[in-house]
C-alpha cells in the first residue's frame, strides 16, 4: 500500500510499505477516506531524533494521527464495528478497560500508543497517512459517524477539534466569560470556536499573522496581533484580565503571554506542545491564586458532545482547512504548513 513515510533530515515522501493486517483480536482495518497534516505532524517530523531524549523517529516511519474512513476488517474480539462502517479514529489508542480508561482517562492509559509519531508518546504505531491503517483496540478508539456529519469536518474529531474542546472543557469556564487564545493555527482557531459554542462572552486570539487573525474575526473572535494583546484584554475587560486563557503554541513564550493575560484567580491551560522546560512565575501564581492546568484531546471521552456540536451545525472546523490534497502531494503540503503558507491540508484518499 501507498503511505506518506518520514525520510530524514526534516523531509516525508510517498511510498509503498508492507500492507497494513489485523495482527491482534481487538484490532480493526480501516481504509482511510479522509486524512490530515497536523502541527505535532510538523514537530515530530522537524525534531526527528524524538521529541524528547530517546525518542527516535525512525526514518520509513508511516505518519499522521487524524484519519477517517471505513472498517473493512475486524479481529474476532471486536463487537462495536463491522465491514462497511464509517468511523473517525482517536489520535492514540487505550484499551478501554484499566482503570484510568474507566474514569475516562485515556492518555493515560499503559496500552496508550499514538499514530505516527515514532515513540514519542509510546510504542510505535503507525500512522494513518495511508491507504489502510490498523487499529488496536478498535471497540474503545474508533467511533461510528452519522451521516449529518461528513468526512471533512469529522476528520477533525481525532486530534484538532478534540484538543480545543478539552481546552475549553479544562478552563471550565463560566458562561459570559472573557476568554483568551494564544495561537491562531487549527488548534488555536478551533479553540476559539469551542470556547463560543459552549458559551464565552468575548473570544480574543492573538496571532502574528494577518490571515490568521482574519479568519478568527470572520468566525466571531477578537482578532489582534501579540503587541496588541495585552491593551485589548485591559479594554475588554475593565483592566481585570481575561478569566481564562489558552495557550495554543507551548512552550515558554506562549506560556508567557498567557500569564500575561489572565486575571487574578483565574485560569490558563496550555494545550501546545511542550517539549522543554518552563520557570513558573510562582510568587504571582500563589498571590493571584492562578490555576494552571494542561489538556490533551480525546474523542475515545468527548465523543458524544463533539459529534453533537458537528451534527446540530452550531460548529464547523473546516473554517481551517486551507487546501485538500492528494496522497502524491503530501510533502509539499507539509512543506506549505511548516512554512505558514496554509492553515490546515487535508489529504483526500
Amino acid at each position: 500500500m501507498r503511505a506518506v513515510v518520514f525520510a530524514g533530515d526534516g523531509g516525508v515522501r510517498v511510498t509503498d510499505v508492507p500492507e497494513a493486517r489485523i495482527e491482534e483480536p481487538a484490532d480493526a482495518l480501516v481504509r482511510v477516506r479522509r486524512a490530515a497534516v497536523c502541527g505535532t505532524d510538523l514537530h515530530t517530523v522537524a525534531h526527528g531524533d524524538g521529541l524528547d531524549p530517546g525518542t527516535a523517529h525512525a526514518p520509513g516511519t508511516v505518519l499522521g494521527h487524524e484519519f477517517v474512513g471505513e472498517v473493512v476488517a475486524t479481529g474476532a474480539a471486536v463487537v462495536g464495528h463491522r465491514a462497511g462502517d464509517r468511523v473517525v479514529g482517536a489520535d492514540f489508542t487505550a484499551c478501554g478497560s484499566c482503570w484510568w480508561c474507566r474514569r475516562g482517562d485515556h492518555w493515560e492509559c499503559p496500552g496508550r500508543r499514538f499514530f505516527g509519531t515514532g515513540t514519542a508518546f509510546g510504542p510505535a504505531l503507525d500512522g494513518a497517512q495511508a491507504e489502510l491503517v490498523r487499529v488496536p483496540w478498535a471497540d474503545t478508539v474508533l467511533r461510528p459517524l452519522p451521516d449529518a456529519v461528513g468526512d471533512d469536518a469529522a476528520v477533525f474529531l481525532g486530534d484538532t477539534l478534540a484538543t480545543g474542546y478539552a481546552a475549553v472543557r479544562r478552563a471550565d469556564p463560566l458562561p459570559g466569560d472573557t476568554v483568551a487564545v494564544v495561537g491562531g493555527g487549527p488548534v488555536g482557531q478551533l479553540t476559539a470556536l469551542a470556547a463560543q459554542a459552549c458559551g464565552a462572552g468575548t473570544v480574543l486570539l492573538v496571532e502574528p499573522v494577518e490571515a490568521r487573525r482574519a479568519l478568527a474575526a470572520a468566525e466571531g473572535s477578537v482578532a489582534v496581533a501579540p503587541d496588541d494583546a495585552g491593551g485589548a484584554v485591559r479594554r475588554l475587560t475593565d483592566g481585570r484580565g481575561a478569566d481564562v486563557v489558552v495557550d495554543a503554541i507551548g512552550g515558554p513564550r506562549g506560556l508567557d503571554t498567557a500569564f500575561g493575560l489572565v486575571r487574578r484567580r483565574g485560569t490558563v491551560v496550555s494545550v501546545g506542545v511542550h517539549t522543554g522546560d518552563w520557570s513558573l512565575q510562582a510568587g504571582r501564581a500563589f498571590a493571584d491564586e492562578l490555576t494552571l492546568r494542561f489538556a490533551i484531546g480525546d474523542v475515545m471521552r468527548d465523543g458524544d458532545a463533539l459529534v453533537a456540536l458537528l451534527g446540530s451545525g452550531v460548529l464547523d472546523p473546516t473554517v481551517v482547512v486551507g487546501e485538500t490534497v492528494s496522497l502524491d502531494d503530501v510533502p509539499e503540503a507539509y512543506r506549505r504548513m511548516a512554512e505558514r503558507r496554509t492553515l490546515k491540508s487535508l489529504i483526500v484518499l
